[in-house]
């Protein structure tokens, strides 16, 4: 449940690329309208106005018609960002280059941002005067993550995500040390085991089934526990796709399936060396193993060509938008 790494924020720009682009040309549009770009503080207050409603934006400044930057940068009051910036001079930017050879809002493939280190767009457009005059260049700067997480409506739940790896993180610390606890008992009753010289062979043979069972209970909780801080804390799970939950469920199963597996042929094993009592249960078991392996793969099969089918289906959208 981590940010969004770039491969994901990236391939969620590809498939959103024509939105994106609208969204930002219609807030820079917004911003220019009144002639608020004339006065550095009526700007800064159309941007804090903006912000209120678009969190995703960064900053907003003007450029001289040579490219230089004629105001300083109008930072989102939701952002800790730099406020200098007048007279530097953005001639060679990709969005002055480009806003230059056109006549309305052009925005810029995704960037690392010099001021923010995250990557982001900017969306520039001409400023002329009632007569056609060129007076300069509007810009503005906005996050590409945030845009991404506003058009699939995932801000909110990106605000409690702090909350939800602290909870995660108590859950693990809580199995650890519960972990921790079994390998004590097992390494206690491993320690009587070695040096008690009084018990009868019959019982001293059964004896280590205990220190095993132990030991995989240990190694059952502790894969559990290991999945869920990578799962949920530790790296991101787009919940938007299906692949992802796929994957934290074949794992979570997958944990299982080893800990019931690993705790039938314990079963089994003992009741071989007893008197045979708990043969059956031992066989349900690992019946029950491969019930859940044959119904992980059923589900494993059908979550991946249902996404195949998906994709499949978007590429012909695309396709069929562009003829």
């Amino acid at each position: 449940m981590s940010g969004m790494s770039y491969i994901h924020i990236l391939e969620r720009y590809h498939d959103h690329q024509a939105a994106i682009g609208d969204l930002l040309a219609s807030l820079l549009t917004g911003l220019a309208e009144d002639r608020a770009w004339e006065d550095p503080t009526a700007l800064q207050s159309a941007v804090n106005r903006v912000a209120e409603h678009y969190p995703f934006l960064d900053m907003a400044y003007t450029l001289d018609p040579r490219g230089v930057q004629a105001s300083n940068n109008l930072v989102s009051p939701r952002k800790s960002l730099a406020h200098s910036g007048q007279g530097a001079d953005r001639s060679q930017r990709p969005y002055f280059r480009d806003a230059r050879d056109a006549d309305e809002a052009v925005v810029t493939a995704p960037y690392l941002s010099s001021a923010s280190r995250h990557l982001c767009l900017s969306a520039a457009m001409p400023l002329r005067d009632d007569d056609g005059t060129l007076r300069g260049y509007l810009v503005v700067d906005a996050d590409l993550a945030g845009i991404v997480a506003f058009l699939l409506g995932d801000s909110a739940r990106r605000r409690f995500q702090p909350l939800f790896k602290t909870v995660y993180t108590l859950i693990v610390a809580g199995l650890l040390a519960v972990v921790t606890l079994l390998l004590y008992f097992s390494f206690a009753e491993l320690w009587g085991l070695l040096d008690s010289g009084t018990e009868t062979p019959k019982a001293a043979h059964l004896k280590p089934f205990g220190v095993i069972i132990f030991l995989t209970l240990s190694l059952a909780i502790f894969d559990l526990a290991k999945t869920i801080l990578e799962e949920e804390v530790l790296t991101h799970k787009d919940i938007f796709r299906h692949s992802s939950t796929r994957r934290t469920i074949t794992r979570f199963i997958a944990a299982i399936l080893i800990a019931v597996s690993i705790e039938s042929l314990l079963l089994m094993f003992k009741a071989a060396l007893g008197t045979g009592e708990g043969l059956l249960p031992a066989v349900a078991m690992m019946l029950t193993v491969v019930g859940l392996l044959i119904g992980l793969g059923v589900y494993v099969y059908l979550g991946s060509r249902a996404e195949v089918t998906l994709l499949s289906w978007h590429k012909q959208q695309k396709g069929g938008d562009g003829g």
